[in-house]
């Protein structure tokens, strides 16, 4: 066999040029294509052509609203992935989450808040509403999300959050749940007389096409400058602050209202290993941290099966989301009182 891998001259005819050797497997001879094979071939499809930065667009955008309006399953809706956890559980979404998506010229910075707490007064809760605050006053626009047809005094608290100047769409969201469609136009008209929205948008953030139309109304509220992130980002947040996020989504989901919305997870073990049979391995050990023996009890379950449970359902989703082999280890501990201690509630993590 020849091992001479040099350049074909350009004096070369066009016979030559199109000339392959045959492919040899043992047993097996597959004769390459000829030229007018070649040519019978669908052309191949041509990379699209990079935007160039002069007309791109940018801009971060604030989701704000009470508990449980549904502004994290916009958020992944919006973004095409599941990077916020969602539960019926109030108050699941505890800290800032940027997600990131790109389309055409355009690349949204969407940022999921923590809903606005009005009623408990602990470290933990005075946190999360710092955050709300401090996102709403540094945005390009703002999504205030509330349920289609409803306004109540939390959602009118989050509205008065808002500072003037930015502009404001409404997202009437969960607009599947309104039997009476008619009830929605007074509603809306209501809703101006509060506030000066720039957009109205009834919609369902289960819905793509609502999803599509809604992506297309913030697009020109976007300013004309740079992309801040690669074309392909989703989220500005660490592989390790996602699992911790999933572990306490399946948690919540899998105990229900039983178990108080102050349990958290703190992952003690992140790490990567090269794999056998996968080409990326994660070793992760998390502790689900609540506040009495009983509450333990609780997520343990019978023999340790809700533990489990909640163990086999993030290490599943997980995978899905990292693209790796997942090993996860989890703990329960009681620390009692820990969200009324601002410094145990900044070493857990949160701002």
């Amino acid at each position: 066999m020849s091992t001479d891998k040099s350049t074909p001259s350009p004096k070369c005819t066009a016979q030559a040029q199109t000339m392959r050797r045959p492919v040899q497997i043992a047993g097996v001879t597959i004769q390459p294509r000829d030229a007018s094979e070649d040519a019978a071939l669908p052309p191949l499809a041509a990379a699209p052509a990079p935007v160039p930065v002069e007309g791109q667009r940018c801009g971060l955008v604030a989701i704000v609203g009470k508990p449980n309006v549904g502004k994290s399953t916009l958020l992944n809706a919006l973004v095409g992935q599941k990077i916020s956890i969602t539960s019926r559980k109030a108050q699941t979404t505890r800290h800032r989450i940027t997600g990131i998506r790109t389309q055409g010229a355009a690349q949204y910075v969407f940022v999921d808040t923590p809903g606005f707490q009005t009623i408990h007064g602990t470290a933990l809760n005075k946190s999360l509403n710092k955050t709300v605050v401090g996102v709403v006053s540094d945005v390009d626009f703002v999504l205030f999300v509330v349920e289609a047809g409803s306004f109540t005094t939390a959602d009118a608290k989050v509205l008065a959050l808002l500072k003037p100047g930015i502009p404001v769409l409404l997202v009437a969201n969960k607009l599947d749940n309104v039997h009476r469609r008619g009830d929605i136009a007074p509603w809306l008209q209501s809703m101006q007389e509060r506030h000066a929205f720039n957009e109205f948008v009834p919609m369902s953030a289960k819905q793509p096409k609502d999803i599509v139309r809604l992506l297309g109304i913030c697009e020109k509220y976007l300013p004309e400058q740079a992309w801040w992130h690669a074309e392909d980002e989703l989220t500005d947040r660490s592989e390790k602050f996602l699992a911790s996020e999933m572990v306490r989504e399946k948690l919540f989901r899998l105990t229900g209202d039983e178990l108080p919305y102050t349990s958290t997870v703190v992952i003690d073990k992140f790490e990567e290993e090269a794999g056998r049979t996968a080409k990326r391995m994660l070793r992760i050990a998390a502790t689900i941290v609540v506040e009495r023996e009983g509450h333990k009890a609780m997520v343990i379950g019978d023999k340790g099966e809700k533990l489990k449970r909640i163990g086999t359902e993030t290490r599943v989703e997980l995978e899905k989301l990292l693209d790796a082999k997942v090993f996860i280890e989890l703990w329960v501990k009681v620390r009692s009182g820990w969200a009324d201690d601002e410094a145990r509630v900044r070493s857990f993590g949160y701002e």
